[in-house]
């Protein structure tokens, strides 16, 4: 294993850009995840909802993805434009995908649980060409005002595919160029748009290497949906572009089929959110006895590990999870490395990736020290691996300076490594304390009866804010006073006294967005307007 801090200060970015086919003034996303690799090589394992299973080759997906460019051609859709893409983890999926780099377009996910107005602002912020979709999403695109031309798995994909030749010279384009066009939503306002260059692929790369230690013998699953950015950097970008097959699984998420893909593609390496991980070990005599000793990496993504999620895969699977910390705007930056030694510390983020310099900023913009929490930022002039351009025809107020200030609340440790805290806008103020959530939603899940918690700061006339927790219980737990008080000296007990929430609600589920990330803004929300409403 490498040594991290050895890594890190001899990181060279000509060294990462030479592993790829192309270079900074000629490359095509096609090329790297797809033609460069042996055409008899596994690009694809997949398995439908009704159980249909295929695999396909990088050799394969060439030809269909050179069909789908032909067909853009046709169309007269080529080099810079849009095309969205509203599908499941299909083939068909990935086909788009890579045929819409293929002619030097950009794709643009939509998630397939979005609705007409979500889909109506991202096709038209995006000037989108065309949408593929399937039937059971085409009828949403009904509802959108001025639709772009629509193209249906199911109806009339594979017959107008079919219809195209099975050649196409990928486009180039330079590493400035987009290739996909995210979008990202704040907890106010419409989602905005950025749009992801061809210069990410390096650190894509890097963080499959380094992060999630991704190995030529490893068989490889990525739980997120590629309508959001972990899922399209890190299921199907990443991998592909190392010549790795991926795994898309098209049914939704539960205990009993991920227990099942993972035993019978033997996947070894897996990575997901701690949503699904702590779905897993809610269930943790049933996945013990499937899954014990069968993986060798997991990587999580999206919010906070728990510690007692970490300590479980380690003593009752028999593998390490690591936790890693990123944004769309930036992929993953802050990471507790699989493939590179360095010390671990549990509930910390990790270390900055190779390629990265991530500090630690007070209210004026100073670097921290260890020991003082501020706002996570990347020093984006000594960070050569940093590719976000600032959204799309927008103010991008996250550049101050030589930084991208991320909007996320961190504490820098004294071996180097960072520990989240909350967003900036999660952190609860009580008493002239600063409370993170994540620590007392840790110390919360920890109890034998709590499944999940979200804690948030309610509005409080004496203390500014109290802390409140909103908790998920296990089947067989009675959500009473005795139990509340008992979660609440739980807590004072493994915290602090400060910290601890003095309310409790019991509740069957917490808000999330799509991609499984706790909102607590909504909670939040709640209890204000019923303070409001009670102060009528």
């Amino acid at each position: 294993m490498r040594d991290y801090f050895s890594a890190a200060h001899s990181f060279d970015l000509d060294a990462a850009w030479a592993g790829l086919a192309g270079d900074p003034a000629a490359l095509n996303a096609c090329i790297e995840c797809c033609d460069r690799h042996p055409p008899e090589a596994l690009a694809l394992v997949w398995e439908g909802r009704d159980g249909q299973r295929a695999r396909w080759t990088f050799g394969e997906l060439r030809a269909a993805s050179a069909r789908f460019a032909n067909l853009l051609a046709s169309r007269g859709i080529g080099a810079g434009d849009c095309v969205s893409g509203m599908l499941p983890r299909t083939p068909e999926l990935l086909i788009t995908i890579l045929g819409t780099w293929r002619a030097g377009a950009v794709y643009q996910p939509l998630f397939t649980a979005f609705g007409p107005k979500a889909i109506e602002h991202r096709v038209h912020s995006a000037g989108s060409k065309m949408v593929v979709t399937d039937l059971g999403n085409r009828s949403k695109l009904d509802e959108v005002e001025n639709a772009p031309p629509v193209l249906t798995v199911g109806d009339d994909f594979w017959p107008e595919l079919e219809r195209q030749a099975t050649a196409f010279e990928p486009v180039l384009r330079r590493a400035e160029d987009p290739f996909l066009l995210m979008f990202t939503s704040g907890t106010t306002g419409l989602a905005k748009p950025l749009e992801v260059p061809l210069k990410a692929i390096p650190a894509f790369v890097s963080y499959m290497r380094d992060a999630v230690d991704l190995r030529p013998e490893d068989r490889f699953w990525n739980l997120a949906d590629p309508g959001w950015a972990y899922g399209l950097y890190y299921a199907v970008t990443g991998p592909l572009a190392m010549g790795h097959a991926t795994t898309f699984f098209e049914g939704g998420f539960t205990v009993e089929s991920t227990c099942r893909v993972i035993r019978e593609y033997g996947i070894t390496n897996l990575a997901g959110s701690p949503t699904a991980f702590r779905l897993l070990l809610a269930a943790r005599d049933e996945v013990e006895g499937a899954l014990k000793g069968r993986l060798r990496a997991v990587s999580s993504a999206g919010e906070p590990l728990t510690p007692e999620v970490i300590r479980w895969f380690a003593e009752g699977l028999g593998c390490t999870i690591h936790d890693h910390y990123g944004q769309t705007e930036l992929g993953m930056v802050l990471c507790n490395h699989h493939a590179l030694e360095h010390p671990v510390r549990l509930g910390a983020a990790g270390f900055a990736m190779p390629g990265h310099r991530v500090v630690v900023l007070d209210e004026q913009h100073r670097e921290l020290p260890a020991g003082q929490p501020g706002i996570l930022a990347l020093d984006r002039a000594r960070s050569p691996l940093f590719w976000f351009p600032g959204y799309r025809a927008m103010q991008t107020r996250a550049f101050v300076g030589d930084y991208y200030l991320s909007g996320d609340t961190v504490e820098l440790n004294e071996d180097g490594s960072i520990s989240f805290v909350g967003r900036a806008d999660d952190v609860i103020t009580t008493s002239g304390y600063r409370v993170g959530p994540f620590d007392v939603e840790s110390a919360l899940i920890e109890h034998p009866a709590v499944i999940e918690a979200a804690v948030i700061g309610k509005p409080d006339p004496e203390r500014t804010e109290v802390v409140k927790a909103f908790v998920v219980l296990h089947a067989g737990h009675v959500p009473d006073e005795p139990l509340a008080e008992a979660l609440q000296q739980y807590v004072r007990k493994r915290l602090s006294a400060h910290a601890y929430p003095r309310e409790i609600e019991f509740v069957a589920e917490l808000p999330k967005t799509p991609s499984g990330k706790i909102q607590r803004f909504l909670l939040r929300n709640q209890e204000i307007a019923k303070a409001q409403a009670a102060a009528h």
